[in-house]
């Protein structure tokens, strides 16, 4: 696996959407984070002709990507937000031309499809990141997020990963521009839980969030499970929402292709429990994480009982968001109970 080159302050960074072109629909919020990520990163960001449209042909959306690879003055791409059909782009890409220079891509979500085309293309992405949701978020940005993404952006050490003090997983209204100015209430974090044995592990990252990967097994899109021996998975879920039982028949489905078995380490990110059209209260958030660490519990234990395993970490659709580089190292450590992954 090779890890790109990295931007520096003052260097173009492409602003793509992969999935849907929501800045269209909410310039203000899109803006915001274009803002933030000059001010407070010292980068350029420049705009493709799909950034601003919704339901771009995926043709159209897969030249943008192409073109930012493809020019030598962009250093780094981000991901404007998620969606539900990147899937469609990932077929018109060029991977020899990404191959030829690549670049750090950061992006979540529906963006588990370009992180895993690009793991199988020899190059390490990131799964975080987001113009929109993060560097878009209102009041200000939030400083654990900022100090991961800062670091992913820039450095190529070692980063301790360590539980938020406080969180949420909600989300104002993007219709309303005073939300821009309200920064989340947030709740006590509850820490990581730690499951298996305790021993250490050192492996690639691979995996991000959990609906996305159904979708790419589904299209048959993963290599030989032999890529993922002695790795990490990880995996997380949306605003979807998916009930354990689902959760459970991926992990399950995974066993039984062989698949599960080879992840020396599994990390689980904290549930998205709460949308604006699923209002649950905190009573109601932590039964439904209970039941998801049940259900993925069950399945560890039938197919991979000596996996580390660990839940809760504030990775994906959350407040913060850690960077995690899929493909590149991470140190998952049951004994001393710390993870630190390699940017």
């Amino acid at each position: 696996m090779l890890y790109p080159s990295k931007p520096r302050p003052g260097d173009r960074v492409a602003i793509l959407s992969p999935s849907a072109g929501l800045p269209g629909l909410f310039p203000d919020v899109f803006e915001l984070g274009l803002r933030r990520l000059r001010d407070e990163f010292g980068l350029e960001p420049v705009e493709y002709p799909t950034t601003r449209t919704m339901n771009a042909d995926p043709r159209d959306r897969a030249r943008d990507i192409n073109a930012a690879f493809a020019d030598p003055s962009i250093r780094a791409i981000m991901a404007s937000i998620g969606g539900d059909d990147q899937i469609t782009v990932i077929g018109h890409l060029d991977g020899e031309l990404i191959r030829a220079d690549p670049k750090p891509f950061f992006g979540y979500s529906d963006n588990t499809n370009l992180l895993n085309y690009l793991f199988h293309q020899g190059v390490v992405g990131y799964h975080g990141g987001s113009v929109m949701v993060h560097l878009g978020r209102g009041g200000s940005l939030q400083p654990v997020s900022a100090r991961s993404l800062r670091a992913a952006l820039f450095t190529s050490d070692w980063y301790a990963l360590s539980p938020a003090e406080a969180y949420t997983d909600e989300h104002g209204d993007w219709a309303d521009l005073a939300n821009l100015e309200v920064e989340p209430e947030l709740m006590p974090g509850e820490g990581w839980s730690w499951h298996g044995p305790r021993r250490a592990v050192e492996g690639r990252l691979w995996g991000g969030c959990l609906e996305v990967v159904s979708w790419i097994l589904q299209a048959g899109r993963v290599a030989e499970n032999e890529a993922f021996t002695g790795g990490v998975l990880v995996l997380e879920t949306s605003e979807e929402m998916p009930s354990a039982a689902e959760v459970g028949y991926l992990l399950r489905s995974m066993g039984e292709r062989g698949l599960l078995e080879r992840f020396a380490a599994i990390l689980i990110g904290r549930p998205k429990a709460w949308d604006s059209e699923t209002r649950q209260d905190l009573a109601a958030r932590r039964a439904y994480a209970a039941d998801q660490r049940a259900a993925v519990l069950g399945a560890v234990s039938v197919y991979n009982p000596d996996a580390v395993l660990v839940f809760d970490l504030d990775i994906g659709h959350t407040d913060p968001q850690l960077i995690l580089p899929i493909g590149g190292l991470a140190r998952v450590d049951g004994i001393e109970r710390r993870i630190t992954v390699r940017y």
